[in-house]
């Protein structure tokens, strides 16, 4: 049976949240920044450059609500932006006999379905993966702080990093549950010739082939996939923005201008990328093939790919999509939070002087 989801669900969970102690809010503030005078980032940092008329209190429901959107600019885009990279990953996941690496995989794309079918797929792309990061990023910081709360502060410190890697988990559960329907629907799009155009009418096929339980079938792979992605994705963020500024950065982050500390949630966002696409990888392998396969197990596609395939097809080209996507998601979080005068993500200990 489908798991019986709507998103009024996940909206009941922000709507919940009440304010809890307010912090001082970390100053905003100046090394890495030049990195980032051009492109996306730049362009919303200038935008954030007027301070806004009223501040966000932190830990708030408005304080939540703001990260969800950020988490809706983050993944929703980005995710959109690199459709041809999954189209081709995608297709050499499922049909390696005739896509049989990246640059063969474009080019045959290219000749069969032209330009246009590098970017199948790309509204339930957006659309799910906009879902997906508004329920990720606010739904983290919700249970990072909630849990931070129950352990108390020696504890929350002590163990920080088991709280990241729970808070983002808990996050995960149920922003998978929101992106597996639009992620069946785009596999299916992009590796069946002839399936759909794209969202229209890929959506109501689909239901009318497999029913709407059949949207939910790749939710424990996805689970499997995302949720170890995004522990390693929020983990590795977190422990990564600590030591760049104090190994890196030669000076304290409240005396780091704004497109500095951007610059440092995008370089820490990049490297946490790279391992989080070997710890996914496997489980993304079977979450294509499942998708693309009317009424295949889990052990049927480890049945035919063999473990090592498994580990390691498509892996290369993974690890550029996602180490690069990481990065500018994060970067964009930030860069979102920084435009509503909240502090950017990364508990830092300042440097004594």
């Amino acid at each position: 049976m489908a798991p019986q989801t709507s998103f009024g669900s996940v909206s009941a969970a922000f709507a919940t949240m009440q304010p809890k102690q307010e912090k001082p809010a970390m100053p905003v503030p100046s090394s890495l920044g030049t990195a980032l005078n051009t492109g996306v980032l730049s362009k919303m940092v200038a935008a954030s450059a007027a301070e806004p008329s009223r501040k966000i209190q932190l830990y708030s429901s408005e304080y939540y609500w703001t990260c969800a959107l950020g988490g809706v600019a983050s993944c929703g885009l980005t995710h959109m932006g690199v459709t041809p990279l999954d189209v081709v990953k995608c297709n050499i996941q499922t049909n390696p006999a005739k896509y049989k690496g990246i640059s063969n995989g474009f080019k045959v794309l290219v000749s069969e379905a032209g330009v246009a079918g590098l970017f199948k797929g790309w509204v339930p792309t957006l659309i799910g993966y906009s879902a997906q990061g508004a329920c990720k990023f606010g739904l983290y910081e919700y249970f990072k702080k909630t849990y931070s709360d129950m352990a108390g502060e020696e504890l929350a410190k002590k163990y920080q990093s088991a709280i990241y890697l729970a808070g983002s988990a808990s996050a995960e559960f149920f922003a998978d549950i929101a992106l597996c329907p639009f992620e069946a629907v785009k596999v299916k799009v992009q590796t069946v010739p002839g399936f759909a155009r794209g969202m229209a009418d890929g959506f109501p096929k689909f239901v009318a082939l497999e029913g709407t339980a059949g949207l939910f079938k790749g939710l424990k792979p996805l689970w499997g996939r995302q949720i170890p992605y995004t522990m390693m994705k929020f983990g590795a963020f977190e422990n990564t923005v600590q030591a760049l500024y104090k190994y890196v950065v030669p000076k304290p982050k409240s005396e780091c201008s704004k497109s500095e500390q951007l610059g440092v949630s995008f370089v820490a966002g990049y490297i946490a990328g790279v391992f989080c696409a070997v710890v996914s990888h496997p489980a993304d392998n079977l979450v294509s093939k499942l998708n693309a396969q009317k009424g295949a197990t889990a052990g049927d596609i480890v049945k035919e790919m063999g473990w090592y395939a498994l580990f390691t097809r498509g892996l290369g080209l993974r690890i550029i999509m996602i180490g690069t996507l990481t990065g500018l998601q994060w970067g964009i979080y930030d860069a979102f939070k920084v435009s509503f005068g909240l502090p950017t993500t990364g508990s830092v200990e300042e440097k004594k002087k």
